[in-house]
């Protein structure tokens, strides 16, 4: 083979290469697993092309397993799918496509290699590899896809305004590989995209976010961050984003460019976590800046209050971009909020008790809070740098020490509301409620120790206090 497979490749490539000729039609494995192979990166799928019927190709493939793995297929769109291990291998038949205007959707008629390839987004995707007994490990380049891998360049096989009108996903994909492979796109192809970006809007932003999502997860996101910025996508897709652009200086008082920090604050979290999630917090972390900014007379410019307004904004996000409006959510929204409360602990002096109030109000989350609130940390100044850093770990001490003494993390109140109402005999109602939030308040506070006895020794004494012990 003109690349590198292992044993096992090897030994599935021939098992379909076999079950072709029995049928009598051509087939390549085309795409993905090609160009991946090549950069050295891992695969773990491979999409094999066909000229005859995808379907039937998979099904006489399965044939040759044993056990006889489960053939998943479509009949609308021709493709089916076998699992061979941990390996998925999706079979379809070589087709030619057009596409109407408004719709994304292309009208799909049976094509042979060649039309296949002229349909594919990007040279390095239209790269294909023989399964056929006269040539069988031929690597097929028509579009020199392989000098676009060495120079680290993303290309469109026909003209890119023709490729991103037909499917103005495409864009998004440009910039994504550009982004997971670290590679350059093409200026023309660029240009392209800007002049089509308009064309987005008759894209599902389900499948929007889909591609958003794996730009979040490269190992440096800022570079699609970036790259969907200046293309214009972002101001159709993401415009509160685009808000956060820029610097504006008054008396010679200026602010950071919260967009560009931000892009920077991102890229510090992805090296150290590949959560979805937490790259989420960190993408929203200053969102609402742009709602708080106000400049103040002698003292430059504030944004009081956004890491509240930014809590409250991110369900909105969430339900406009289409993501899950559950626990993923409300961490997100959490980690927004919370943010700037580790850093307001850095002062010498703090008591036990905002420590305690942190660890409540983070729980089990609190480790990725520090992430983010380090992640935070963007000064080009090393000095400034070395200083927060150090007194982020002498907070992440002072909660160790409480959390071993207190026990406040994950906390579960000693005395429920249930316990209340059976005690004084009472509905669910305001005083149950104020009783409840006072022994907790207490506890949180250190006037009493966190245990039963001592919350309802407070809870009798407070009952007393609200009249509710009856003579």
């Amino acid at each position: 083979m003109d690349i590198q497979c292992s044993e096992k490749e090897l030994f599935v490539f021939n098992k379909i290469a076999h079950a072709a000729a029995d049928l009598g039609v051509p087939c390549y494995v085309i795409g993905g697993f090609v160009r991946d192979k090549i950069l050295g990166r891992k695969t773990k799928d491979a999409d094999i092309v066909c000229v005859g019927d995808g379907i039937t190709l998979a099904h006489k493939v399965a044939e040759r397993f044993q056990p006889k793995p489960t053939v998943a297929f479509f009949k609308t769109f021709g493709t089916a799918q076998i699992k061979v291990d941990d390996w998925e291998i999706e079979f379809v038949g070589a087709r030619k496509e057009s596409y109407r205007y408004h719709s994304r959707n292309p009208e799909v008629e049976p094509g042979n290699l060649k039309d296949d390839q002229d349909r594919r987004d990007f040279t390095i995707n239209a790269l294909a590899i023989s399964l056929n007994k006269d040539d069988f490990g031929k690597l097929i380049d028509p579009f020199n896809g392989i000098t676009d891998l060495e120079n680290k360049l993303i290309r469109t096989p026909l003209d890119p305004s023709q490729t991103f009108s037909d499917d103005p996903l495409r864009m998004m994909r440009a910039i994504r590989f550009a982004s997971q492979l670290e590679f350059t796109i093409h200026p023309p192809v660029f240009q392209s995209i800007k002049d089509n970006m308009e064309r987005i809007r008759i894209v599902s932003q389900e499948r929007i976010t889909d591609e958003f999502n794996k730009i979040l997860c490269s190992n440096k996101p800022s570079i699609g961050l970036d790259l969907l910025y200046q293309s214009g996508l972002l101001h159709i897709i993401f415009p509160q984003l685009v808000d956060l652009a820029g610097a504006e200086y008054v008396d010679g008082y200026g602010h950071k460019d919260n967009f560009y920090h931000t892009l920077q604050v991102v890229d510090n979290i992805s090296r150290h976590t590949n959560d979805l999630w937490l790259r989420w917090a960190a993408l929203l972390h200053d969102i609402a800046k742009p709602a708080t900014k106000k400049f103040e007379q002698g003292h430059g410019w504030t944004f009081h209050g956004h890491e509240v307004v930014g809590g409250r904004m991110v369900p909105k996000i969430f339900a406009k971009l289409k993501l899950p409006q559950n626990e993923k959510m409300r961490l997100v929204r959490k980690l927004v909020e919370l943010h700037l409360r580790p850093i307001s602990l850095t002062k010498e002096n703090i008591t036990d008790s905002a420590i305690r109030r942190l660890l409540f109000d983070s729980g089990e989350d609190v480790d990725s809070l520090m992430l983010l609130c380090e992640a935070d940390i963007t000064s080009k100044n090393k000095q400034k740098v070395k200083r927060f850093l150090e007194n982020f770990e002498m907070v992440r001490e002072r909660m160790k020490e409480v959390e071993e003494k207190d026990k406040i993390r994950n906390w579960q109140p000693p005395i429920t509301g249930e316990m209340i109402m059976e005690v004084f005999n009472l509905p669910p109602s305001k005083p149950v409620g104020d009783l409840k939030n006072a022994i907790r308040e207490a506890i949180l506070d250190g006037e009493i120790e966190n245990n039963y006895d001592a919350a309802y020794r407070f809870m009798m004494k407070k009952a007393a206090e609200m009249g509710l012990l009856k003579s």
